[in-house]
């Protein structure tokens, strides 16, 4: 009886074997048949990238979306060299990364998905610090600060003689090139001491752990941890929209009185990945679904005729940059800067 068991077992141990192996080469065959489509880039753009990837992915099984964030630099260095389908972006492509793609024979189509702002932030223990000037950013963030503007009374005689500890986003970050711009008056200028990250939940830890932190990196990632910390609202020193100190809302964003920390992000889609129909369908999907998508992970979206101009301009295969040539000017509006 018990040899019997034993042959019985044996079977069925080889049976179950056997429909393992079967099961796992079936799942290997399709997870080889899967097309792929590869995206790096910006740690700012990266939620909205990853929620529409995953929405989707849900919708074409066949497909898979890896979504990276080596920083808009470190993005666009891959996309310059055709590892990458799309590359996401917090800022506009630089003249050298233009450069790099041309030599490399890649064209790309330049399109913009969501608003952001640039959120400043203090830890919520921090009872000083009601607002800032740009001045006083610039103060702060310039090269010549470093190792001279070190402490909170130094800002403000009136606050603590107590160290300022800095964080933000890394030189490879275009959250870092464009703050810098508009706050230093110069892209990457700015002091070297201070704790930097391409990855925003860092920065997060470490202004949510310290008292006297100060940084500064994409609103949506304030939203998603607003219980940790504490904005401020930032006065531009003009008086023309008469209001003060400004706080970076979906409103003072879109309407652009949170100044001059406002800025559209993007995605850059390579013109020979666009033929791809795996590539096209899900940049396709992505500004069909960006105005709703944005919203649900804290961004703000972008007008519907703009999405409208987008899904037109990446139909027509339109590339080059409109965003960073010589006739963009800052007055102009994102949808007639979609239409040239």
């Amino acid at each position: 009886m018990i040899r019997q068991l034993s042959k019985f077992t044996c079977k069925m141990l080889g049976i179950f074997t056997f429909i393992f192996v079967v099961s796992l080469l079936i799942t290997n065959a399709n997870a080889a048949d899967r097309k792929l489509i590869k995206v790096d880039g910006s740690s700012t753009v990266f939620p909205i990238t990853e929620a529409v990837a995953e929405e989707f992915q849900m919708q074409n099984r066949n497909v898979m979306v890896t979504v990276g964030i080596s920083g808009t630099g470190g993005g666009f260095k891959k996309f310059s060299r055709a590892e990458t389908d799309i590359s996401d972006a917090s800022r506009v492509i630089k003249p050298k990364e233009e450069t790099l793609c041309k030599e490399n024979g890649i064209e790309y189509i330049e399109l913009p998905v969501a608003y952001d702002g640039i959120a400043v932030m203090v830890n919520p223990a921090n009872d000083w610090v009601k607002s800032l000037t740009v001045e006083e950013l610039k103060t702060i963030w310039e090269p010549d600060a470093q190792r001279k503007i070190t402490k909170w009374n130094q800002i403000r005689a009136e606050w603590p003689d107590k160290e300022i500890n800095l964080f933000g986003p890394g030189v490879d970050s275009g959250t870092f090139d464009y703050f810098t711009k508009v706050i230093n008056g110069k892209e990457g200028a700015s002091r070297g001491d201070f704790t930097a990250s391409e990855d925003d939940n860092v920065l997060v830890q470490g202004i949510a752990t310290d008292k006297f932190a100060l940084g500064f990196f994409g609103l949506a990632y304030y939203e998603h941890n607003k219980e940790k910390l504490k904005l401020i609202p930032i006065d531009d020193g003009k008086d023309d929209n008469g209001k003060g100190p400004i706080f970076p809302t979906l409103k003072t964003v879109n309407n652009s009185t949170y100044q001059p920390l406002s800025r559209p992000i993007f995605i850059y889609v390579s013109k020979a990945s666009a033929e791809k129909k795996e590539v096209n369908d899900f940049v396709t999907f992505y500004l069909k679904n960006a105005r709703e998508l944005t919203a649900e992970v804290g961004y703000i979206p972008l007008p519907d005729s703009a999405y409208l101009l987008a899904i037109e301009r990446f139909k027509n295969r339109k590339t080059g940059s409109v965003f960073g040539s010589k006739t963009a000017k800052i007055t102009s509006s994102i949808e007639d800067l979609l239409r040239m």
